[in-house]
């Protein structure tokens, strides 16, 4: 039986924000938040997370509030412990009408996660306008199923026509930095910043803030190649893979190799580089897009429906990146970095069409959406 349409008589705009669990998710989630922010001073804004996950601490440090449900993913592995999956599910959909009868938001904006299903579902039985922000190319089932309810879905991809009804989409692109216009006056102090050598080019390999098992294990094990390949590496091995990483390169000796373990200044970092390599999440390839540097993308086959392997195909697909599957990084991931150095012209076509792909003001264009459901 659907429930009496909400009603909403607060002066101030209410918006709830709800989705999380990865940084592709929490990060453009604070990007619309702060954009809604500038648009609207006096919007009130509420983030709902999963309790134990990351947006637990990620959202108050920026300034926010967020409530946690006790919601946690399935388990495609062994199906008999979903059960208590399905008892948390329950209980978070009790707490997700709780939280919106206290709350009285205008908007419910969903930006994929586990807390964004039992909140986007109650919201929809209220009668609460529904935006989604669906990052990735393939759209994944729980937004497929809450697009029904949905008054807006905002794509980063084009043919999404498949997943949604064509009526509600709009093409913004995923939220995420945007200042990357003045990276050539950056380059010399980038290159500072990381004690490069002006006169030889850089290769930025990018494994998130964990660490991606596969992209540092066909560089560890191609350290000779490196270390004699002309170029120099500023490698982010994450935090899982530090320790090890940095104590095999110390062994070599080798001055050409930069190891962190996470970088703060990306602006310097994506200045400082010729060449990017990177996993396939959304939110990563819509920020590589607008940064317009040649991309080598090793999608992780670790995510839920493979979405990274269609994201980065969408753009191998126009020429506008290189795809080494995970299975084949070991063996040909440093073969084709080095190969792709030496070819100018490859360079250039790639970083061409990346550019081409890449939607500015995502978040202000989110935000703006947001607020015209309001009313």
């Amino acid at each position: 039986m659907k429930e009496k349409r909400y009603m909403n008589r607060q002066r101030h705009r209410r918006v709830i924000i709800s989705g999380g669990g990865t940084g592709g998710h929490i990060f453009p989630a604070i990007s619309i938040a702060n954009a809604l922010k500038k648009l609207d001073p006096s919007v009130q804004i509420l983030f709902v997370g999963a309790e134990g996950r990351m947006e637990m601490e990620k959202v108050p440090a920026a300034g926010y509030d967020i409530v946690g449900l006790p919601v946690s993913g399935l388990n495609r592995r062994n199906l008999l412990r979903n059960i208590p999956v399905l008892f948390r599910l329950v209980k978070s959909l009790y707490y997700a009408r709780k939280i919106l009868k206290d709350f009285r938001p205008d908007v419910v904006v969903g930006v994929g996660g586990y807390a964004s299903g039992p909140v986007l579902r109650m919201a929809g039985r209220f009668g609460i306008p529904l935006l989604i922000q669906e990052q990735n190319s393939y759209a994944g089932v729980t937004n497929r199923i809450l697009a029904r309810k949905a008054a807006r879905i905002c794509v980063a991809y084009d043919g999404m026509e498949k997943y949604f009804p064509a009526g509600k989409i709009l093409k913004t692109g995923n939220p995420v930095r945007q200042s990357f216009d003045n990276m050539p006056a950056l380059r010399q102090e980038a290159l500072a910043f990381f004690g490069l050598d002006s006169t030889l080019p850089v290769i930025l390999v990018l494994g998130g803030s964990l660490g991606a098992g596969t992209v540092n294990k066909s560089l560890s094990e191609n350290l000779g190649t490196l270390a004699g390949s002309g170029i120099q590496w500023i490698w982010q091995t994450g935090r899982y893979y530090f320790e090890d990483v940095n104590a095999l390169v110390s062994v070599t000796g080798a001055t050409n190799i930069r190891v962190l373990e996470f970088i703060n200044r990306m602006d310097l970092a994506f200045s400082a580089a010729d060449i990017i390599i990177s996993r396939a999440g959304a939110g990563t390839i819509s920020e590589l897009c607008l940064v317009g540097k040649p991309v080598i993308l090793v999608p992780s086959p670790n995510v839920a429906e493979d979405h990274q392997t269609r994201n980065a195909l969408s753009l191998a697909d126009k020429n506008a990146a290189i795809m080494v599957k995970d299975e084949d990084a070991i063996a040909s991931l440093t073969n084709v970095s080095v190969k792709l150095m030496n070819d100018q012209p490859l360079r250039a076509r790639l970083s061409e069409n990346i550019l081409r792909l890449a939607e500015r003001d995502a978040d202000v264009r989110i935000a703006g959406e947001v607020l015209k459901l309001i009313g």
